[in-house]
């Protein structure tokens, strides 16, 4: 049923990041709408709306977004916790069938894309008190490579080109996006990313007044951390 508690809608429900963040939001007063292809929407509750997704299609973002202000109101902060890969040799980077690059790219790009166009349709109806943020849950796959993991390089690399823009065109507006990326505290990658940590700084993230830095780079315990310019 509607109400006036505020809302977070999360794009890729997993059990590390997504339900840790969904349990700080939900300790917190906010509604939960989970999106993601293992859910079962005959699980929802009051409290948390469960819809079954596949972001290889984003038609499928539409519909969240859509069930969403049905169910619950327009979410006032947006998390996109999708990521997709398919692994080449690491020698052969060219060895990625096109098919799987395509599904990737729809997943890491497109679908990131029509999430962050929908969120912002929202921001735009809601009150000025309201969070209106946006989180891509990203790695540092854009700004150095990996072997091996070419197509989600592609992805994650247009995934903060777009939040840089929208952070610097919607500022004035009061909305807030933001690439998340957890790091080792020497700013290299960190392979086991931690969810609490994420969920503590998407929390700060949401609750902020004013946009921050775009690129938020941050180590656990220690929050944000500015690791400098782009390197390749």
């Amino acid at each position: 049923m509607p109400g006036t508690s505020p809302v977070i809608l999360i794009l890729g429900a997993g059990p590390n990041i997504g339900q840790a963040v969904a349990r700080t939001f939900a300790s917190r007063g906010y509604k939960v709408a989970l999106a993601a292809r293992s859910l079962d929407e005959a699980d929802s509750t009051d409290n948390q709306l469960n819809i079954t997704s596949d972001f290889a299609n984003s038609d499928d973002v539409v519909n969240a977004f859509k069930r969403v202000k049905e169910v619950f109101v327009i979410p006032s902060v947006v998390v996109y916790n999708v990521s997709a890969s398919t692994l080449t040799p690491p020698e052969d980077p060219f060895a990625l069938p096109p098919a799987a690059f395509n599904r990737d790219v729809t997943i890491n790009v497109t679908s990131a894309f029509v999430a962050a166009k929908q969120a912002a349709f929202g921001f735009a109806q809601l009150p000025a008190s309201a969070s209106k943020t946006f989180i891509y849950t990203g790695n540092i796959l854009n700004v150095c490579i990996l072997p091996s993991f070419l197509d989600q390089g592609v992805g994650k690399s247009a995934g903060a080109h777009m939040i840089w823009s929208a952070s610097a065109a919607y500022k004035d507006r009061g909305f807030k996006f933001y690439y998340g990326d957890e790091r080792k505290a020497d700013g290299t990658a960190i392979y086991r990313v931690d969810g609490e940590a994420h969920a503590k700084l998407f929390w700060e993230l949401a609750e902020a007044k004013k946009q921050g830095p775009w690129l938020q780079t941050f180590v656990k315990g220690v929050g944000y951390k500015d690791f400098g310019p782009y390197r390749l």
